[in-house]
């Protein structure tokens, strides 16, 4: 148990940084924008859900590279995993392209669309979700070179990348948004700019690594032609693993646009308590990462049973690090929401949200650990059906009812968020343990 756990922390812990790195910054970045008011903070709040959702469709690609490469790592074929990389870095070009184009052309429409008549207002930050857009394509290409590097082991490159081009956006946040030492004073603006040049030295970053020193043991600059089976099932799991990130996310962009209604001041608490959260749920998907890691290697080298032993150690190990967050964030609530804007209102209702939903992540980390295993197994098929019910059937229609009909106002949005995710987490657990792991085989393309 020992040695498996020591393994699984030196594949999180990396990765715990890395997806810790950028919820940080973007908490960050959060707070120096909340300096300008509710409203800046409820435009990063709507753009933030916007960009989720915009990613989630695209992130299958990230996800699938990430269990197939890991899969045929412990195969040892990574002629194949080179493939299927390439499928997947060929796709994500063409959209990233297409990105590029709807962040020009549509950003002001999508926040009208959002923000409804009550929000007019956030309008002004068009230009924000603009510069948002221009950073996801370079965003797109960053998950799925993290992929790759993780699905051969190496979880230390991600974090690395992620750091630099977090530390870069967060200095240049400081400085675009009030212009400091020296720099211009563009405001929202300039805070858009910052995760653009961020991403950018991330993509940069990975660029480097990629072909340079992984070419010496895979031979990543050799020209890799498209198999057209690989291609197939490439995109067959990036459009299941990416459907399925989507169903969540728009289910909360749905969930935000209930909350968007109850007012500009609830809109701004929903935006901060999901803030904090976020230092759950990032290393929530870290662990979670880590379970497709390990469960795809070792299905490649043909020991199912050892791979659920891990997905089970990855749970219990994540599960713990949870706790302590969890335990931080209910007693110090009130503390940690005066740091985001010193609108008494807002505090009060965010410190409120994150009491109440202190513990909520360790319901979303059985999600993530679980999923991630499931991911590793190739069972694509189940996460986009549950993910789907869940959402549509369970989430939506649940904090409608809490807003609408009780009148329970931000508080009942939560209570739905939490409903949810406790008995999505529950229905992945089970499936993960009613699997017959004796029948679980390498995905090949048919």
């Amino acid at each position: 148990m020992w040695k498996n756990w020591g393994l699984i922390l030196r594949l999180a812990v990396p990765s715990v940084v890395s997806f810790a790195s950028m919820t940080l910054s973007g908490t960050i970045s959060l707070i120096m924008v909340g300096q300008l008011g509710a409203l800046a903070i409820a435009v990063v709040g709507v753009t933030n859900i916007v960009i989720y959702n915009a990613w989630a469709i695209f992130s299958g690609f990230g996800h699938s590279v990430n269990y197939l490469v890991a899969q045929n790592y412990g195969e040892g074929n990574m002629k194949r995993g080179m493939e299927r990389t390439y499928v997947a870095l060929y796709t994500c070009v063409f959209f990233a392209v297409l990105i590029l184009a709807v962040g020009l052309w549509f950003s002001p429409d999508i926040l009208r669309l959002i923000g409804g008549e009550g929000s007019k207002n956030l309008i002004e930050g068009s230009a924000y979700m603009e510069l948002r857009f221009y950073a996801l394509s370079f965003g797109l290409m960053n998950f799925v070179f993290h992929g790759f590097f993780r699905g051969v082991g190496d979880t230390m490159t991600p974090m690395v990348m992620s750091l630099v081009g977090n530390i870069v956006m967060i200095f240049l946040t400081f400085t675009l948004t009030y212009g400091y030492w020296g720099f211009p004073e563009w405001g929202l603006t300039g805070a858009g700019i910052a995760f653009l040049i961020g991403e950018a030295v991330g993509f940069l970053g990975c660029v480097i690594m990629f072909y340079g020193p992984y070419h010496r043991r895979f031979g990543t600059r050799k020209p890799t032609p498209l198999n057209p089976k690989e291609s197939k099932l490439l995109l067959q799991e990036s459009g299941k693993l990416g459907v399925q990130e989507f169903s969540l996310s728009v289910s909360m962009l749905i969930f935000t646009v209930f909350v968007a209604s109850l007012g500009e001041e609830a809109l701004a608490a929903n935006e901060i308590a999901l803030s904090v959260m976020s230092l759950g749920f990032m290393p929530a998907f870290a662990f979670g990462s880590t379970a497709t890691i390990l469960v795809g290697q070792e299905i490649g080298r043909g020991n199912p049973f050892l791979a659920r032993r891990y997905g089970t150690d990855t749970m219990i190990v994540g599960t713990l690090f949870l706790l302590v967050i969890g335990i931080i964030e209910f007693f110090y609530s009130g503390p940690i929401a005066a740091i985001y804007t010193d609108n008494k209102q807002v505090a009060e209702t965010a410190g409120l949200l994150i009491m109440i939903s202190a513990f909520l992540q360790l319901f979303d980390g059985l999600l993530n650990f679980y999923a991630g295993g499931l991911r590793g197994i190739g069972d694509t098929t189940f996460l986009l059906r549950i993910s789907f019910l869940m959402g549509f059937f369970l989430f939506v229609p649940l904090a409608y009812v809490n807003i609408y009909v009780f009148e329970w106002g931000s508080i009942g949005a939560w209570l739905a968020l939490y409903a949810y995710l406790i008995i999505f987490g529950l229905c992945v657990m089970i499936r993960f343990y009613r699997t017959d792991w004796l029948k679980v085989r390498l995905k090949e393309a048919k």
